[in-house]
């Protein structure tokens, strides 16, 4: 009997052994798995956070321990994207799209990637590829739109803000995009009425602000603009441009000593903002305050821009100086 139980053991451990190898080998994979899903949905929240390159770190982690991760492919180059590098979100979706070519997000990722490179006609056909998938995807309309007012098709894209705002009335960028084309297409009233409508919806759209605030300047409805450009300077007070705008509106309303606060804001902003140095120039010009006219002016001309002849010859004969 004992002969047989020392005979049994080692046909125990052949039998068990590969059993037990088969069973860590397949727990050691669901670990594995399971890390990799950790590392994408805590990159996932780092996204959200706007924290990039801590997100790209994790993706990249979840990629190493599963190489045919798509969604962590996906992930990565919606950040590489967020941070500007265009050409390694495109690299990163062309991997999720070779993995499953029916991810409608990773196509409208790779079509802005695409659009910010200017390549608005492969913006164009990837935005068609989402769109065959998800018909009802109202970004992608909205994307698609962006890209055909890049190429000046402005009708096209006015269709396609009308297709987003009508899958999503809610969709502020939309009617902000559309107001925009609008404006182009020289029909004021009816960009008002979208940038109103974005800014209904969404009451710190400072950009909905601004452009609104343009249009009422272009009108001569100077209090509204002004009202306008405060707004958004509320909102966004590292705004050099509408500082400016801000300021050429009250110099049209003959307020120089506000045109000059602002305008030197702008240059505190934007030390280089050859503009906001001509205008604080005419501003202090029609102060009769010369000497800092001709300052600007030179400063002006410095940075490249090329002042009127006109403007030249009145602060010459005002100020009695050459230059």
């Amino acid at each position: 009997m004992a002969d047989k139980l020392h005979n049994f053991k080692p046909m125990f451990l052949i039998i068990i052994i590969p059993i037990l190898f088969s069973y860590a080998s397949a727990q050691q994979k669901q670990v594995e798995s399971g890390d990799a899903e950790f590392y994408n949905n805590r990159g996932a929240d780092y996204f959200e956070k706007g924290q990039y390159d801590q997100a790209i770190s994790d993706f990249n982690k979840a990629i190493e321990i599963n190489p045919k991760y798509v969604e962590a492919y996906s992930n990565r180059g919606s950040a590489y994207k967020e941070k500007g590098q265009f050409d390694d979100a495109i690299f990163n979706l062309n991997k999720a799209l070779e993995l499953n070519p029916n991810l409608d997000g990773a196509y409208y990722n790779r079509g802005i990637a695409y659009a910010k490179k200017g390549q608005h006609d492969q913006a164009i056909s990837d935005f068609n590829k989402a769109l065959e998938i998800n018909p009802r995807y109202a970004e992608a309309y909205n994307g698609r739109g962006m890209a055909y007012a890049k190429k000046r098709e402005y009708d096209k894209a006015i269709s396609d803000f009308n297709k987003a705002i009508e899958i999503n009335p809610k969709y502020a960028k939309a009617y902000y995009d559309r107001g925009s084309q609008y404006v182009m297409k020289g029909q004021y009233d009816h960009a008002v009425s979208d940038f109103d409508k974005a800014i209904e919806i969404n009451q710190e759209y400072s950009e909905a602000y601004g452009f609104r605030g343009i249009i009422y300047m272009g009108k001569g409805q100077y209090d509204q603009a002004i009202s306008d450009y405060t707004k958004t300077l509320k909102i966004n007070p590292k705004d050099a441009m509408t500082y400016s705008n801000r300021g050429r509106t009250y110099m049209a309303k003959g307020r120089y000593d506000n045109a000059i606060s602002d305008y030197t804001k702008a240059l505190e902003i934007n030390p280089k903002f050859a503009l906001a140095y001509f205008n604080r120039g005419r501003s202090y010009y029609h102060k009769k305050e010369y000497d800092k006219s001709w300052e600007d002016i030179k400063k002006a001309q410095d940075l490249g821009y090329k002042i009127p002849p006109d403007f030249l010859d009145d602060l010459r004969k005002a100020s009695g100086r050459e230059k």
